[in-house]
């Protein structure tokens, strides 16, 4: 039976509009995102399909450009879930950038690990923030394996006096789920601290993104 056919206080929008999004499950946000179901499969069996093909929520969502597939889902319904995952990102920035100052550099947490998390590969960034630690940008400035040879420091250096940055926070994500500081990690931050130091810019942390809270170098003593 189509959902439309279903009581007005099972189906997914109807639900969502009475009690809210935090009422529906994640298959049932998926079919609201969706919009319906394809032939012989409503748009919560396809909901339901799409998680278990994924694994989880955060994988589905995590590159909506090469989505999970499932038959009949089409470019309309995953440019629907892209979108909904960026909208979501652009939230948390405005959040972030809302902030009279970081108060901890672990203020910043939710919206660098909705921006690095689920990708398959690493990604370095920096958060850049002024005297008062209000931020000015982020940005993804490398990717591949944090090490000596795939993050420069002159880049960093050169990144942070283009956005006029008194002080930065770096992250990058562990793509295995495992967010523990490597010794890579701990190398080249040192190395990006020394050269920063010389142009007056304070490094305040370098989180480690994977699953669960972000680890916080500096919480680890480890700058």
């Amino acid at each position: 039976m189509s959902i439309r056919h279903w009581p007005a206080g099972e189906r997914p929008r109807e639900k969502l509009l009475q009690h809210g999004s935090a009422a529906l499950s994640d298959a049932e946000l998926l079919a609201v995102l969706l919009g319906s179901g394809v032939p012989g499969k409503d748009a919560i069996a396809l909901g339901r399909e799409l998680l278990q093909a994924a694994g989880s929520l955060g994988a589905l969502l995590g590159r909506p450009d090469r989505p999970v597939q499932a038959a009949g889902l089409g470019p309309a319904k995953r440019a629907r879930i892209a979108a909904a995952l960026e909208l979501a990102r652009r939230s948390l920035a405005e959040q972030l950038q809302a902030r009279p100052s970081l108060g901890s550099p672990r203020d910043s947490g939710d919206y660098l690990s909705a921006r690095l998390r689920h990708l398959p590969y690493e990604v370095f960034g920096c958060l850049y923030l002024d005297n008062r630690h209000r931020v000015l940008a982020f940005e993804e400035l490398f990717r591949g394996t944090v090490d000596g040879a795939s993050v420069h420091p002159r880049e960093v250096v050169r990144a942070c006096l283009k956005h006029n940055a008194c002080a930065v926070i770096f992250a990058h994500n562990h793509p295995s789920g495992v967010a523990e500081p490597s010794a890579a990690d701990r190398a080249i931050t040192r190395e990006l601290r020394e050269a920063l130091q010389l142009v007056g810019v304070r490094v305040l942390d370098h989180l480690v993104i994977g699953q669960g809270t972000p680890v916080s170098m500096a919480e680890r003593g480890l700058l």
